[in-house]
């Protein structure tokens, strides 16, 4: 930065804006401060973000990660819930004239306006942020279920979900969040961060996770809210096998229950395996059977 000024993300920086500013990191938000420049930059590299790319930052704090975006980006979009944080930005991020904050809830927001109205066409779109952890899950399906339409998503989120997201069929981690997240995108761990990295410490360790468009499957569900229904009711009791999970979906009249083995047997699944068994193809098989049968 100009007059040699520490860059935010470095820890005496972090700490003075916080000083300065009489900043405590609320809870009520998620907010833990990114304060090694390491990791900022390594995340910015997850992306393999350059001067072609629009990207959007959700959370950015006091700047540290947007500055890092900055650098490297062609245009950066935070969206920023906390309004006390607004003249801190406005001070951190003076220097550059390629950001802008948008005072609003991600999940509240029009991202396919907000895209539209603040990006030029034509470039390459992602994704780059520290996510709140509580609610971490509800901002990654609102943003893969939205039309817009990203190159690349790299986020950090805690640990225990990342592995969630990631996690392979018979894994303990395996479930309901693994299943739709691999759906909506191909899915990796980037890398592992310490908790220590942060000011204050959180409680947990953190990852960098990457999602980047699937390659197109050799079945497609008729319709993805019913997949997506459908695989959360197939791991609402985890210690039960499918097919008590099948009957709590459709019912354990005896009509509905034949024809329950009826489809099982016509996709060639065991009525006696656990959800964490299943494939991505075979969640998709079996809610395209069970609409095709009409149960659903």
């Amino acid at each position: 930065m100009k007059n040699s000024v520490p860059e935010i993300g470095s820890p005496a920086r972090t700490k003075a804006i916080l000083s300065r500013y009489h900043l405590v990191a609320k809870k009520s938000l998620g907010q833990n401060f990114l304060s090694d420049l390491n990791i900022l930059r390594n995340i910015v590299a997850a992306g393999d973000v350059s001067k072609q790319d629009n990207v959007i930052e959700i959370g950015p704090g006091i700047g540290a990660l947007t500055e890092q975006i900055a650098k490297q980006a062609r245009k950066v979009v935070a969206f920023e819930i906390d309004e006390n944080l607004l003249p801190v930005l406005d001070d951190t991020l003076m220097d550059y004239d390629n950001v802008k904050i948008i005072n609003q809830d991600i999940l509240k927001a029009n991202l396919p306006e907000v895209v539209k109205a603040e990006f030029e066409p034509d470039h390459p779109l992602k994704l780059v942020a520290n996510l709140p952890y509580y609610i971490t899950t509800p901002i990654l399906m609102g943003v893969l279920q939205s039309t817009v339409s990203f190159d690349a998503i790299v986020v950090m989120m805690q640990a225990e979900v990342a592995d969630r997201l990631v996690a392979e069929p018979g894994t303990k981690a395996y479930g309901s969040l693994s299943v739709v997240m691999q759906y909506r995108a191909h899915v990796e761990v980037a890398f592992p961060v310490p908790r220590t990295a942060f000011i204050p410490q959180p409680n947990v360790d953190s990852a960098i996770i990457r999602l980047t468009p699937r390659e197109a499957l050799p079945v497609e569900p008729y319709e993805d809210s019913a997949l997506f229904k459908f695989v959360k009711g197939c791991f609402a009791h985890r210690r039960k096998s499918l097919w008590n999970n099948l009957q709590g979906i459709f019912g354990k009249q005896p009509e509905v229950r034949e024809r329950i083995e009826k489809v099982l047997n016509e996709v060639g699944i065991s009525r006696q395996l656990r959800p964490e068994r299943l494939t991505l193809i075979n969640f998709i098989e079996l809610t395209n059977a069970f609409h095709n049968d009409g149960l659903m």
